[in-house]
């Protein structure tokens, strides 16, 4: 694993290149350029907010108000969407750079770290608009000294964003499948965590649906992330528990695969 890490190191200009040309190629001609990246989450905050900031489903009033509401709900979207698009994106890091792998014997986690930096560097530029909107809101002797708790929670996010995308990919080359599967899952897993809703109201009267919510990781991520933000407090043992236990899965179950596959994953592509 040294070897591996002191590799990536050494290649660092190729892939760093990579990512550079990525955002010039998706941004070339672009009027607004990368602050593309932010129209999506905030037109659905917005959308939502609108609908959801006064009544909730089945009738229960959300009595918090469209400020605290668009605040998490973006939080959530953000932290969702990058953990999302990670795995979805990641399904192709190894097939659309199958020219270098055949070419070069580079470290295949080069590819999906490609991926995910370029995922990551829209991540942390929404995450400035949400200080931003927190700091507008709730003010800023509200918000600021709370911020500290993110710095630990941002690289461990990214790190699982690269964990998954890794294990995506070379999945996909395998099982050409996998992105849609995850499509559908991705897309399940949306409406069973506290995105759009707040937990009491996604778990209703039914104690007996709580784990759907305590022990779903994209919820532990979400609240790591939002409760600083939104709440101006830690968010509980337990989330913090459940995101760096499977963030520390994910990676392991990732470096296996990049060891075990790695030499025969060429022939399969």
């Amino acid at each position: 694993m040294l070897r591996h890490l002191s590799s990536i190191w050494t290649f660092r200009h190729f892939w760093m290149s990579l990512v550079k040309m990525d955002l010039m190629t998706r941004y070339r001609k672009s009027v607004l350029g990368i602050g593309w990246s932010l129209l999506q989450p905030i037109a659905m905050t917005a959308i939502l907010t609108v609908v959801f900031s006064q009544i909730g489903p089945r009738g229960q009033t959300v009595e918090t108000g469209w400020r605290h509401y668009s605040i998490m709900t973006f939080a959530a979207l953000t932290v969702f969407g990058f953990l999302r698009d990670s795995c979805l994106h990641g399904c192709r890091c190894l097939t659309h750079n199958e020219a270098y792998i055949r070419q070069c014997p580079l470290p295949f986690s080069i590819y999906s770290l490609r991926t995910v930096l370029g995922l990551t560097i829209h991540f942390l530029i929404t995450v400035m608009v949400i200080v931003a909107m927190a700091v507008l809101f709730q003010g800023a002797e509200a918000t600021l000294p709370t911020l500290w708790m993110l710095a630990p929670m941002l690289p461990l996010i990214v790190l699982c964003g690269w964990a998954l995308a890794t294990i995506a990919g070379f999945a996909t080359v395998y099982f050409n499948d996998v992105s849609h599967i995850l499509e559908i899952a991705a897309q399940m897993l949306f409406f069973l965590t506290p995105v759009i809703y707040e937990r009491k109201i996604l778990i209703g009267e039914d104690a007996s649906r709580a784990w759907l919510v305590d022990y779903n990781p994209a919820a532990a991520f979400i609240e790591t992330f939002q409760r600083p933000l939104v709440y101006h407090e830690p968010a509980s043992t337990l989330a913090y528990s459940l995101t760096v236990g499977f963030t520390l899965a994910m990676v392991v179950l990732a470096c296996l695969t990049i060891r075990y596959l790695s030499k025969r994953v060429i022939f399969h592509m």
